[in-house]
């Protein structure tokens, strides 16, 4: 018996809406911390000789004029000690303080960034983002020029990344709140990918409803829809399986330095996956059931 996918649409749309309501109060309350990339400031990633507390550290920075300073720890057990903009002097003296109180430690990477950069890099992303969504809209559009309303597919992918994009900006906001995690070009390029990805599931699905169509195997709009997933079900779930064990390979033994791409891609996979299933093709029906 074949599964009907379609015939539950609306129950997708209500765990969607769950998902994305809970991610708009999160970046409501929480908002995002905006990383160095994007705000300006520096940098510095230490490791220490003996185990440090990164409360402990955090108190000794403050304690050094550093009240402000985000404290990460990465998955090797260094510090990302971010602050506001500092010299190299400024650097070496507060080396040397920390050395004081916790004992040895090593430099393994430290970034400068001035206000303009990041004024300029902010730009720079939300500009890539548009003119991403603003090509797919249109190559979708043309891919389908031969169908009947070409512009809904588009149309109906673009949804479905915007969905996509705000399930894993709203899941960031939320660990961003507790882990303290900020976004930086990681983050963005991450977001890029995961359009791509989900973009690429979706297309795969329209195809098949395409051809469905063009073989007349029913002439109830609803039914080719439902019968194109039903077919394309085991792919999109091994291809997004497959992907997904890459990430998290990434993830548990790369570390921090591509952490936030990790996690926007684990979360993206995951939605782009649902979405392209379950929300794009189904806003296709109730878009055609409501254009008759």
């Amino acid at each position: 018996m074949m599964f009907d996918i379609i015939g539950k649409r609306f129950w997708f749309f209500i765990i969607s809406g769950i998902v994305i309501v809970a991610g708009i109060v999160s970046l409501a309350t929480f908002g995002f911390k905006a990383g160095i990339e994007f705000s300006s400031g520096s940098m510095v990633t230490v490791s220490f000789e003996q185990e440090v507390n990164g409360d402990e550290l955090k108190e000794e920075l403050a304690d050094l004029g550093y009240g402000n300073a985000v404290v990460q720890t990465t998955e090797g057990g260094d510090f990302l000690i971010r602050t506001v903009e500092i010299t190299a002097a400024e650097k070496t003296q507060l080396k040397e303080d920390l050395t004081t109180k916790f004992g040895s430690l090593e430099e393994k990477g430290f970034e400068n960034i001035d206000p303009l950069i990041a004024r300029q890099t902010s730009r720079t992303a939300g500009i890539a983002v548009a003119v991403a969504t603003v090509g797919i809209l249109l190559y979708i559009t043309w891919a389908f020029r031969r169908m009947p309303k070409p512009f809904h597919y588009g149309t109906c992918a673009i949804i479905a990344l915007i969905h996509d994009a705000l399930v894993a900006l709203g899941v960031f906001s939320i660990l961003g709140g507790i882990l303290g995690w900020e976004i930086n070009l990681m983050f963005i390029t991450g977001i890029l990918a995961v359009i791509g990805y989900s973009v690429n599931n979706t297309v795969v699905i329209f195809d098949r409803i395409r051809e469905n169509l063009l073989k007349g195997i029913s002439s109830s709009f609803e039914v080719v829809v439902n019968t194109s997933l039903v077919e394309t079900l085991g792919r999109s779930l091994n291809t997004s399986l497959t992907t997904l064990f890459v990430v998290l390979a990434l993830l548990l033994f790369v570390g921090a330095s591509i952490q936030n791409f990790a996690v926007v891609l684990l979360v993206g996979i995951v939605a782009g996956t649902y979405s392209s299933l379950f929300i794009a093709p189904a806003l296709l029906v109730v878009w055609e059931k409501r254009a008759r």
